[in-house]
């Protein structure tokens, strides 16, 4: 299976640039993944397709204003920083720019030595590995000194930050945003609730996969990063009572896939369960925890394109997305979004 499978060619001017003033009123692209058919609609038409007794599971992961730009205390030569992963101790995983001007012992320092950053390894790719020093709370200095890690395809300034988070986000530790929960609000959250949708929570922390290229020829020779999820009982009660009564679970967001199907291939069942998880899900895969899912646009290539391929067949994913691009919906992060049922 090559790479160049999952290719397709996208107009520069339907990346999204930024977020819609209404988060529900994002088009809807609902795809059956059984026919291939498929219908335009706005994103709050969502509740039309849910049915009393189903389950949507949402990613309640926050995004830390993780980037970070500074200099080197010898020669004040630039750097930036993404954070990527919390190691413990005050050790992160991050993405260093540029990575050539780095060596073991370099000391960055952000907002006048308000935080320094000692690197202690370089690894592949941009990755390092470095100690942060700095007084106080973490989240509180970054909150002064950070801003979103908004991807390399967005080149418009967000003027208003929490954009960039869902409505629900609750547990900080991801360097991006699940954007397919972007596009709910508080208001219709509610209103599925009343339809007696379920609403169960999980987190998995986004990290260095979403930044990440396939770059290999053949796609099982592609190597995932690892993150960190966790589901606790009472949502795995919720995801098993909703199978055991015949009803659907419907993922927000691929990294909702992710969790989900990582329990199932470990456990067997919906169970409590945390680790970290470098699942990668392309055609061939069997499904065992997710009925539906809800989604973005992805990128060619991706690794993202290729779950969403795996699920409703890449037929219908790269049919569905020509119609998009025909119809003009925005892409990617601040994008639409398609309902695969």
């Amino acid at each position: 299976m090559r790479t160049d499978d999952f290719d397709y060619n996208l107009p520069e001017d339907l990346i999204a640039q930024s977020p819609l003033k209404d988060r529900s009123s994002s088009r809807l692209l609902v795809l059956d993944k059984e026919t291939g058919e498929y219908e335009d609609k706005i994103f709050k038409d969502i509740i039309d397709y849910l049915n009393p007794g189903d389950t949507l599971v949402i990613n309640d992961t926050k995004v830390l204003p993780a980037r970070l730009i500074g200099v080197k205390e010898e020669t004040e030569a630039k750097i930036e920083l993404l954070l990527l992963k919390d190691m413990g101790g005050n050790a992160w995983e991050c993405l260093a720019k540029p990575v050539k001007r780095l060596k073991i012992g370099t000391i960055v320092s952000f907002g006048d030595g308000l935080l320094k950053a000692r690197v202690d390894k370089i690894l592949d790719e941009g990755i390092v590995h470095v100690t942060l020093v700095y007084e106080g709370i973490l989240v509180e200095v970054l909150d002064k000194l950070g801003t979103m890690p908004l991807p390399p395809y967005i080149h418009k300034t967000l003027e208003d930050q929490s954009r960039y988070q869902t409505v629900y986000a609750k547990n900080l530790g991801s360097a991006a945003a699940p954007t397919a929960g972007l596009h709910f609000t508080n208001e219709l959250l509610d209103k599925i609730k009343k339809k007696g949708v379920n609403i169960a929570k999980i987190t998995l922390h986004v990290g260095l996969g979403t930044f990440r290229p396939v770059n290999v020829e053949d796609v099982t020779k592609h190597k995932m990063h690892s993150e960190y999820y966790i589901m606790d009982e009472n949502t795995a009660k919720i995801l098993r009572d909703t199978k055991e009564n015949g009803k659907r679970i419907i993922a927000v967001g691929t990294t909702s896939v992710r969790t989900i199907e990582t329990i199932m291939q470990r456990e067997g069942n919906y169970k409590s369960s945390s680790g970290n998880t470098d699942i990668f899900i392309y055609p061939g895969y069997e499904f065992k925890g997710v009925d539906a899912i809800i989604t973005n646009f992805h990128l060619p290539k991706s690794t993202l394109i290729m779950l969403v391929s795996a699920f409703a067949g890449k037929e219908n994913i790269l049919n569905a997305y020509k119609h998009a691009i025909d119809e003009k919906y925005r892409f990617f992060s601040f994008g639409d979004a398609m309902f695969i049922k």
